[in-house]
């Protein structure tokens, strides 16, 4: 017994292992409800259940935050929520990729969600990954803070000059690859990811991929594009592995709830990608900034980044109104 209360104790990755362990089962009971309770059945998301079930995970988030705020002080809770707010509208911006990528393999929307939910578990490992790479570099070489900076800057640039075409998913080579060396079938097989059935050829019984499992892949893949971004500029605002982590995975898990409303209505964020430019020149330049000058004020920092995410999605409703109005 004194052995395991010595093991939780011990510090993993700057926090004691019990801190780890204590949000992973959080987000694990957060799975099991997902997918045992209310997505027991194959049923279609409806836009009022997304945005109930989303307010529970932002709910989630908050206390959450809330609990780092009054445990670990108010540095580390302003800069959960500056994290959190910036990975969520990130994420929000990548909504349109998420529904190009289902209507190519033509998953319907009743097993939208689930494919989504059990991305999660792959995010986990993905976004740990790379946290953790990142972690590692910026203690043993504080220059590479200068270069997350410098890139948030140039990607920042890049989004408010660079005009982006829709996206083919076809020419996409992963999609080449994954569907030339799989057997995918060509049609969908409920929420089963994987089937077994005779090979066209020699009439053996083998093992296919599902659509579904070809959409959940290629899901994470871009998941994964969306994270040289989102960490870089997690890592901006703190060098704290475990904020940078429960941030990015507290985002994350809200946004497979919100993903259905915000489906339908993604049009209407036409003009956020402009303000999550000018957020991550503003991080990449707060780097600099801190390093020169010394470092800002974490409330003004949560204060910016919170005013132009809330300032893209206000004139971009106000803009897009007429359209939607045209629309009904």
């Amino acid at each position: 017994m004194d052995t395991l209360i010595s093991l939780m104790a011990a510090d993993f990755i700057g926090k004691p292992l019990w801190l780890w362990m204590s949000f992973l089962g959080i987000v694990f009971v957060l799975l099991a409800f997902d997918l045992g309770v209310l997505n027991r059945g194959d049923k279609e998301l409806g836009i009022a259940e997304s945005l109930k079930l989303s307010a529970f995970y932002i709910a989630v988030a908050v206390v959450f935050g809330g609990w780092i705020w009054l445990s670990m002080g108010p540095a580390a809770g302003i800069q959960y929520f500056t994290g959190y707010a910036i990975e969520k509208a990130l994420s929000i911006d990548n909504v349109f990729v998420i529904s190009l990528i289902f209507s190519y393999f033509a998953i319907p929307r009743m097993y939208q969600y689930r494919a989504l939910v059990w991305g999660i578990v792959a995010v986990l490992v993905l976004r740990g990954i790379m946290i953790g790479v990142g972690a590692a570099l910026v203690q043993e070489y504080d220059w590479v803070l200068l270069l997350f900076g410098a890139f948030l800057v140039v990607t920042g640039i890049k989004m408010l000059i660079v005009r982006e075409g829709e996206a083919d998913i076809s020419k996409n080579p992963v999609v080449r690859l994954l569907s030339r060396f799989l057997r995918v079938t060509p049609q969908m097989h409920g929420q089963r990811f994987f089937v077994r059935q005779p090979h066209p050829v020699t009439g053996k019984i083998v093992l296919w991929i599902t659509p579904l499992f070809l959409a959940l892949v290629v899901i994470n893949i871009a998941d994964l594009v969306f994270a040289v971004d989102s960490v870089p500029a997690i890592f901006a605002i703190t060098t704290d592995t475990y904020i940078v982590f429960t941030a990015n995975i507290m985002a994350i898990l809200g946004l497979r709830a919100l993903y259905f409303a915000l489906a339908a209505m993604v049009h209407r964020f036409e003009y956020l990608k402009y303000a999550l430019a000018l957020v991550l020149v503003f991080i990449g330049g707060k780097i600099f900034w801190n390093h020169f000058y010394g470092k800002l004020d974490p409330a003004i920092s949560l204060g910016v980044t919170l005013a132009m995410i809330a300032g893209g999605i206000a004139y971009s409703l106000w803009k897009t109104r007429r359209t939607s109005a045209g629309a009904h």
